[in-house]
Order: C-alpha cells, then structure tokens, then sequence
C-alpha cells in the first residue's frame, strides 16, 4: 500500500501533536463523492483519476487537509523548497523545524513533523505559473526517479500552496501526519 501522508494546517505544535492518535490521521474517514460513485460504476477511468486527484478539504476534525501517496515530508519537500528559494538543501536541512518531530508513535511508524516556516512562506508568495516551472523541475529530480508526472505534481503544487495559504491567514503553520 506504501506510505500515508497527511499534509494539513495547526495552530500550534500541541494541536498538531494531538492528530497522531486520531483514528485515520487529521484526514479522518474521507467519504467517497457521488461523483466518484458513479464513475466508478461507469467504469469511467478519466474521471476517476480527475476525482482521485489530491485536493484540499476539511476533514471531520475541522482541520484542512491534502492527502497524498508517494511525497515524503523530508526527502522531496526538502528539494522542494530547494527549488522554491535557492537557499540550497544544507542549509534547509539545518533548520529547526524541518522534518522535527511533532509527535511519534509505534516506533516511527506514524509521525508528526513540521514543515519549515520558509516553506510555508515560499508556497504561499508562489503564483500559479512559478509553481507550475517548478513542477517540472521537481518531476525530473530523483526523489521521483525523474519521472514525475509535471502536470500531476502541478495540481498537488497548487494544492500545497492553497493550504499554506489558508495556513498563514489564520496564523497557523503546516505538518505532515505520516503512515508508514
């Protein structure tokens, strides 16, 4: 099944911590649309790749969340913002808050860690047509064997930056809830 990760918004590291026991993550149980009920039924296969795409919603914590398989919060959002600032990946990875744990359990088999606040800032100053160059530039890095899909990763870009955008409004910051 690989990896879970849960990328959402809290007001504090304590709130985020909270969301380590919380059955299914800070996501909870995603109810499937009527949308995707029917496509499924229909057998329609484009659609239910559009519908399956990973968006930002509320889950029924009250927290946003954007689910997503196969983008690691240290690895690849570590290249990320890489590429989003130029500071270059040292000095990212000799931030305090990048990948610090949050909250751990069953030995690292789910997590809590925060992503860093320069992250944060960078997805939130990104115009759509920036995140879109650096998806390409993101598909092609190793982390994703050099074949990521750039419209794909786009969509989860444009995704990422509305949550940290809802994030920043509200005086909040970002974490990722991992599964493995």
């Amino acid at each position: 099944m690989g990896n879970l990760y849960e990328y959402f918004a809290a007001g504090s590291d304590e709130d985020a911590a909270a969301t380590i026991d919380v059955e299914g993550g800070p996501g909870g149980v995603e109810p499937v649309s009527p949308e995707l009920r029917a496509a499924i039924r229909a057998g329609d296969r484009a659609a239910m790749d559009r519908l399956r795409r990973p968006r930002v919603r509320f889950s029924e914590h009250g927290l946003p969340v954007l689910a997503v398989k196969g983008v690691d919060p240290m690895v690849q959002m570590g290249t990320l913002e890489d590429l989003l600032t130029g500071v270059g990946i040292d000095a990212i990875y000799a931030r305090p808050r990048w990948a610090m744990d949050v909250a751990v359990r069953d030995q690292g088999e789910r997590l809590v860690l925060s992503l860093t606040d320069e992250l944060q800032q960078a997805l939130v100053e990104c115009t759509s047509g920036r995140l879109s160059a650096v998806a390409v530039s993101w598909s092609q890095t190793e982390e994703f064997w050099g074949q990521g899909d750039p419209d794909l990763i786009a969509g989860f870009l444009g995704e990422l930056s509305l949550l940290a955008r809802h994030a920043s409004d509200r005086g909040h910051r970002l974490y990722c809830w991992v599964c493995v």
